[in-house]
């Protein structure tokens, strides 16, 4: 099965697999790791304007590793999973630092960088460097888990080094690169997770699910657990100036390193937080409908409170860690239920 599955596989991709991406033009290592960062929990579509942009202002490991990390996020900014924009840089200023700028190439080395491990280390260098790595990337999962079978959720350790034992025995030594592109493009256009196109599929020959008439059962799905649900309230602080006072966040956790609104305990009294903060009097507040925004663990509640301010001055600014914002391009990177609350807020003003 193994050589036939390739051969069905690459023919397939000579037809129809994708060669025109933006990240398989000039393809290096440099372009491919920033490329399969984005794509990680993001589709194609939506990663092409970014990348691209990403592109003409770092073209270059040195370029990335150079910029301060709120540029690099304000160019992250809607594409959701900040800790990968945060890994990026970190990742290019160990590439400039201990490798002399030049992307490593051994397989170790590579899979040991922040954000990386061990498909996305494969993925750049059999794309980029056509070395022989195989890939298991959400997508290739899905087509493996149909192919076999395989009982569990993919997100098991267990269930994983199955597929990863599938995924290396299947992979070819010549086309490697080719063979692997088409692996992500038949799992992202024809081996999708809901209406698989079976009949247009290169491998539905081999397919114990389709046999079965058991496609949709596999992979199987994370078990339910239900998400717990936390609060915080959000202030939107506003100077007699119609001025916007955001906060940096530290580089740690949630939104590390982004520009949000400063946040109250849901309990919090607003006028007492505002004068031991900054001596600053309450003018008036609003309070906005709660804002649910989900992350993959939990649900947060937002409860946004637009609060106007008397004396509310540039003294906040002294410590670096505060920035007045009243419209136009921002100073770093910010959440998108931070970037939709601050657009009806700016509507407002």
């Amino acid at each position: 099965m193994h050589k036939n599955f390739a051969k069905a596989v690459l023919h397939w991709f000579d037809d129809h697999g994708r060669k025109d991406l933006p990240w398989q033009q000039s393809r290096t290592p440099y372009r491919v790791w920033v490329s399969e960062i984005m794509l990680q929990q993001t589709q194609v579509t939506t990663v092409i304007p970014y990348y691209e942009r990403f592109m003409r202002r770092f073209p270059n490991v040195k370029s990335l590793a150079d910029a301060p990390v709120d540029e690099v996020l304000q160019l992250w900014s809607g594409l959701g999973y900040y800790a990968r924009g945060r890994n990026l840089h970190k990742t290019a200023q160990i590439v400039r630092d201990h490798y002399a700028g030049e992307f490593p190439a051994q397989f170790e080395q590579v899979a040991a960088l922040p954000g990386i491990g061990r498909s996305t280390a494969g993925a750049i260098l059999s794309l980029a460097c056509a070395q022989h790595h195989a890939i298991l990337d959400g997508n290739v999962k899905r087509v493996l888990s149909r192919v076999f079978m395989t009982p569990g959720w993919p997100g098991e350790t267990a269930v994983a080094s199955v597929l990863w034992e599938k995924a290396e025995a299947l992979t070819p030594k010549a086309r490697v690169a080719d063979y692997n592109q088409a692996m992500m493009d038949i799992g992202a256009g024809v081996c999708t997770r809901s209406k698989p196109a079976c009949l247009l599929c290169p491998v539905n020959r081999f397919c114990e699910a389709r046999k079965a008439q058991r496609q949709t059962e596999f992979p199987q799905r994370k078990p339910a657990k239900d998400k717990p649900v936390k609060q915080t309230t959000m202030l939107m602080l506003i100077n007699s100036d119609n001025e916007i006072l955001l906060e940096k966040r530290p580089p740690a956790g949630i939104w590390g390193g982004l520009l949000s609104f400063p946040e109250l305990d849901i309990t919090g009294e607003v006028a007492a937080w505002c004068q031991a903060q900054f001596g600053a009097t309450v003018r008036d507040y609003q309070v906005w409908p709660t804002l649910r925004h989900t992350f993959s663990h939990y649900h947060l509640d937002i409860t946004p409170k637009v609060v106007w301010m008397k004396d509310l001055n540039n003294k906040v600014m002294e410590d670096g860690a505060w920035v007045w914002y009243k419209g136009g391009t921002l100073s770093g990177g910010v959440a998108s239920p931070v970037k939709r609350l601050l657009d009806e807020l700016l509507k407002t003003l």
